[in-house]
């Protein structure tokens, strides 16, 4: 059976060929991160290009993705080609711990593997963009965030609750200090178990701006939180 491509409000996309196919950690991303219509955004191991094609529906001036994995950058490059934003948009298949165009960025983001001490799946393309230390360790990621982007840039990733401390103070190490943070929870009543991070070089960490948003009532139906901030992308919304 041929696939069917999953439809959001203003594009389409395929997913069956990238090691993690589209899902709401990447979504929520993509519609937290702040960026503006002057933005050059680098988005990193990108999978099909969710979080990429979010940002340039959000007017985002040009969005570079680099993926390691050749089926995943390919799906991604297909993805974009047949979007509204093909001019502006371009995939890679890179590793990012050598990826250079000569550009700095505005903003980099990345839903990173973070299955640090997890078992591993069996199948090997999923197991590496899912487990941190494989491919692309939070180390990787913050060197080469350092390297990439503007002075005045911004850094923002999703990751679960469990590894936030651990990143603040990776990224504390590398320069980086937290400017704002969305926490998210499942279920109402819960504690959070994803958090979205925004991280900016050599800001003062005195203040971090912290949201929440609740994603289901306990009767298993969305909040209207949850709706309202993805009801530019979903449809039914």
């Amino acid at each position: 059976m041929a696939e069917k491509p999953f439809h959001f409000k203003r594009f389409s996309m395929m997913h069956s060929r990238s090691t993690m196919r589209i899902g709401t950690d990447a979504v929520l991303l993509g519609r937290w991160v702040d960026v503006g219509p002057v933005d050059t955004v680098l988005d990193v191991g990108t999978g099909c290009g969710v979080i990429a094609m979010m940002l340039a529906q959000r007017g985002a001036a040009h969005v570079d993705a680099v993926e390691l994995d050749a089926d995943s950058a390919d799906e991604a490059a297909l993805n974009f080609r047949v979007s509204q934003w093909r001019e502006k948009m371009c995939a890679y298949n890179a590793d990012i711990k050598t990826f250079d165009l000569g550009t700095r960025y505005d903003v980099i983001v990345s839903n990173p593997p973070y299955f640090v001490n997890s078992s591993k799946c069996d199948e090997d393309r999923r197991s590496m963009a899912r487990h941190a230390g494989t491919t692309l360790s939070f180390e990787d990621l913050l060197v080469a965030s350092k390297r990439l982007l503007k002075d005045d840039g911004m850094l923002s990733v999703v990751l679960p609750q469990r590894e936030e401390s651990n990143f603040v103070k990776e990224a504390f190490r590398h320069g980086f200090c937290l400017s704002r943070k969305l926490d998210i929870v499942p279920v109402e009543g819960l504690e959070p178990n994803r958090v979205n991070m925004e991280f900016r070089q050599g800001q003062d960490k005195s203040f971090v701006a912290v949201e929440t948003l609740v994603l289901r009532q306990k009767n298993g139906c969305f909040t209207e939180d949850y709706n309202e901030f993805l009801k530019d992308f979903y449809l039914g919304l």
